[in-house]
């Protein structure tokens, strides 16, 4: 259980406000429920709970009580309680409604991310177009999740970091890579399109290469660009918890950045330092991400010609990618996700563009997701205020 203070000189509107953060156990949801809790500026406390692993009957059927937490082990969930809740994940959606009901009715619960519930059962949903939540007053969809990555955060990042690269030559093409994502997978015939593409960039620019891989990335991925020897390149291998992870330093002093498409959260990241982003593309034919994204917006014929242009180019398959492809198609839309159309408005607004097309240029350094998330939260918490 962690307490976390909101800067003392913060004026808001409920500055007596308790703010409990139901913690997530994904790594990207538990980014976006922090970047949350700390833009509010209001003191707030983790809870972090841990899962009867055989215990699924209160999640799947949309329960209301705590018998899929291993209570032993997890913080305690105890008056007085919350005026707000932050949470994100399936296991966690009856835990919150068990928490309102303890308090009465009066808590609020601002879900984040996907929801296996009605978005009726919580007072707001914040999402992004992959988890296809049905449209309500109280769903806010953004174009990209929540994140941490500020102004004041990049400027920090940046003058530690660029003394470091300072023997590269300017300017830095950024290339950060994430891995296989539902129906995509990122194998060697990738790995090659993007080691050259990103050369090509840079060499166009006249400029470096600073690379880094994720936790998701395959060894071969991050080989191919170790193996490249015709640009200059500052390379990072990705390592859990290493404090010295270049990447948001990495971040912070791109002139252009190259993303692979996978990542929702990285492409997020890396739109907010305003520097033009590309989205590189996993796959080709009917088994790219641009085909993928033209289906999304009705455009067969412009989807056929796609698959033209990529004939006789290779793709990289698995067993598992083509799997989740079929479960997109047939199964459940609760157990799948399609970020082609996160890709289709990011490239509809443009905000960024595919890696090889005309990109429209640097935007401003912040999206308003994040205000407009923080304005619909303020408002519920000065509704609570009022009762």
């Amino acid at each position: 259980m962690s307490h976390h203070p909101g800067p003392a000189a913060s004026q808001q509107a409920v500055p007596s406000a308790r703010v409990w953060v139901v913690d997530a156990y994904r790594a990207g949801e538990q980014t976006q429920l922090r970047a949350l809790a700390e833009a509010l500026e209001l003191p707030w406390e983790r809870k972090t709970l841990r899962y009867r692993k055989q215990e699924i009957r209160t999640n799947l059927f949309r329960g209301r009580d705590l018998r899929g937490v291993d209570l032993a082990h997890s913080d305690p969930l105890t008056p007085p309680w919350p005026d707000l809740v932050l949470s994100s994940g399936m296991r966690n959606e009856p835990v919150c409604r068990w928490i309102r009901d303890q308090s009465g009715d009066r808590t609020r619960i601002v879900f984040v991310g996907r929801l296996w519930a009605d978005p009726e059962h919580f007072d707001l949903v914040i999402t992004t177009p992959q988890y296809r939540v049905p449209e309500r007053p109280n769903v806010l969809r953004n174009d990209l999740p929540l994140h941490r990555v500020q102004p004041d955060t990049l400027a920090r990042a940046a003058e530690h970091w660029a003394p470091r690269l300072a023997h590269l030559p300017r300017p830095f093409i950024t290339v950060n890579l994430g891995g296989d994502s539902g129906p995509y997978a990122f194998g060697r015939h990738a790995a090659e399109r993007l080691v050259r593409d990103a050369v090509t960039l840079a060499r166009t620019r006249g400029g470096s290469l600073l690379v880094s891989s994720s936790a998701r990335t395959r060894p071969v991925a991050i080989d191919a660009f170790a193996a490249q020897d015709e640009l200059p390149m500052q390379l990072y291998r990705w390592q859990r918890d290493d404090p010295d992870n270049p990447y948001l330093g990495f971040l912070a002093l791109a002139d252009e950045l190259i993303v692979t498409a996978d990542s929702v959260s990285m492409l997020s990241e890396a739109y907010a330092t305003g520097r033009p982003v590309h989205m590189f593309d996993l796959g080709r034919g009917r088994f790219s991400m641009r085909h993928d994204m033209l289906i999304a917006a009705g455009e067969a014929d412009r989807a056929k010609e796609v698959v033209k242009q990529d004939a006789g180019q290779k793709t990289d398959l698995t067993a598992g990618a083509l799997a989740y492809r079929a479960l997109m198609r047939w199964g459940w839309k609760h157990l799948s996700r399609d970020i082609s159309r996160v890709h289709l408005q990011l490239i509809r607004s443009g905000k960024v563009a595919w890696l090889g097309e005309p990109h429209p240029g640097s935007q401003a350094h912040q999206s308003s997701d994040m205000q407009r998330a923080l304005a619909r939260v303020r408002a519920l918490l000065e509704d609570t205020a009022s009762v």
